[in-house]
């Protein structure tokens, strides 16, 4: 493969193969300051689409998109122990503003609770301002020191934080719950990533929150990737901020909190699952380009009768709402154009040559499978639009089969540690539920409990550390 490819085989050097198609697909770049990336056109109109989607989503439920400065003072996360000891070794501080110093520390926003809540004190006062529910698009900044790595851990990334205030534990508990549903529906309907979903544990749950929800999926290299949270966060925040109500019962009480997030690690996720060893592989719904036509000259003859017809399929195209461009650049060859693109991902290739002008026909190339198939002018919008929903499907599916054939049940610590070694993945374990035995899993092999499904799982053995006595089936698994 030319040097303007794919080097590397996704299924042999899977960390080299993820940065050169980030690199080579034209997604991100890196940036001037160390742990950084630019997002370039391509992710920022998949993220574009991601907004799209789920701002539709909420804004639908009577949730509103609102902005909060990225400073935050200090003694705001202070306030909040257990939330500030979580964020503090990630935090960039400003303490000079122009030449003078601050009085007091400003952290650059690693989560916007504190500075959020302070305003909710400030607004709430009776039952009939809540519910308020409230969601920003912004930038986050966390001074990883970890190896950084392009959508999935880098310092200053894009996200989106939900922050909601109720009246009661069972409103706050739905809200958890249908930003959850919200999450997997956007992951698995537009980025086709099966997912599983459940509580973290007393140990892997989100700094001051009463309970965390999460999404995880897998990815190729037999490691979870955590793509979403949604967290009940009780009492905690409004007790440290004050932020209380007169009920309808005339006495004050303390209102309960959610806070929710997705990032740009999506896209990450989606390159991992769906790439394969010529680059990247869009799923339709997502993909800036949906179609792009390349014309096939021959020796120059027809040129102008090709460029013609090129320039006919793709306003029909447009006309039906599909995204597609048209390559008519002449420095380069048809075969150039056919890398570039498959390299970028771009769901349906459409070539047209003196062949297909004569005959009334198009030639279509899926990106997912490579499948080439003639099809008729009178047809080909509708056939199109059939292709990508079948890709859209057929990658979801994939992906379905790859999570099923890499979920592992094991029932003892040897057998657990072999399947983790040998093959990855998830693995379905049983555990007493005393954190003593979590950690020492953690530290002894890396593995971390994923999640506690919804659906409580009859218990299939002792507890897969200690022998004793487990009482849930739990998912372990490595993570990113």
């Amino acid at each position: 493969m030319s040097e303007l490819g794919i080097t590397v085989k996704k299924a042999e050097q899977f960390s080299d193969w993820y940065t050169q198609v980030i690199l080579k697909s034209e997604l991100a770049d890196y940036a001037p300051v160390k742990g950084c990336i630019v997002f370039r056109a391509d992710s920022y109109a998949i993220w574009e689409k991601i907004q799209d989607f789920f701002n539709k989503k909420i804004k639908e439920t009577g949730h509103k998109n609102v902005y909060f400065p990225i400073f935050i003072p200090e003694s705001f996360l202070r306030k909040e122990a257990e939330h500030f000891e979580g964020f503090v070794p990630e935090c960039a501080w400003v303490t000079i503003g122009g030449s003078s110093e601050l009085e007091e520390r400003l952290a650059l926003r690693p989560t916007s609770e504190t500075v959020m809540y302070s305003m909710f004190k400030k607004w709430i006062r009776g039952w009939r301002d809540l519910p308020i529910k409230l969601n920003q698009w912004c930038n986050i900044i966390r001074w990883e020191t970890k190896a950084t790595k392009p959508f999935l851990r880098t310092r200053e990334f894009l996200w989106q934080e939900g922050h909601t205030a109720h009246a009661t534990k069972d409103e706050a508990d739905k809200e958890v719950m249908a930003i959850l549903n919200i999450y997997k529906d956007l992951i698995e309907s537009q980025l086709a990533i099966p997912v599983l979903v459940g509580m973290k544990t007393e140990n892997e749950k989100f700094a001051g929150a009463l309970y965390t929800t999460t999404l995880e999926a897998l990815m190729p290299d037999g490691k979870a990737l955590q793509l979403g949270t949604s967290h009940n966060l009780g009492q905690n925040f409004s007790k440290v901020f004050e932020i209380t109500f007169i009920g309808e019962d005339e006495e004050e009480h303390y209102v309960w909190q959610t806070s929710w997030g997705v990032s740009t690690r999506l896209i990450g996720a989606a390159v991992m699952v769906h790439g394969d060893d010529r680059g990247l592989v869009l799923p339709p719904r997502i993909a800036a380009c949906q179609v792009v036509i390349v014309p096939i000259p021959y020796k120059n003859v027809g040129r102008e009768i090709i460029l013609d017809k090129a320039r006919e399929v793709l306003e029909k195209l447009q006309d039906r709402g599909i995204s597609a461009t048209f390559d008519d650049r002449e420095e380069y060859t048809p075969g150039w154009k056919f890398n570039h693109w498959e390299v970028k991902g771009v769901p349906v290739r459409i070539e047209i040559g003196p062949r297909d002008v004569k005959k009334g026909q198009v030639t279509t190339v899926r990106r997912d499978t490579l499948e080439k198939v003639a099809v008729k002018d009178e047809k080909l919008a509708d056939t199109i639009i059939e292709m990508l929903e079948e890709i859209q499907s057929n990658l979801f599916s994939r992906a379905k089969e790859a999570l099923s054939k890499n979920t592992t049940e094991v029932e003892t610590y040897s057998g657990f540690k072999e399947v983790l070694s040998k093959k990855g993945g998830f693995i379905k374990a049983c555990w007493c539920s005393e954190s003593t035995c979590e950690e020492k899993i953690k530290e002894e092999t890396g593995a971390t409990i994923r999640l506690i499904p919804f659906r409580k799982e009859k218990v299939f053995s002792d507890c897969i550390y200690c022998g004793k006595d487990a009482d849930q089936v739990v998912l372990f698994a490595k993570a990113y």
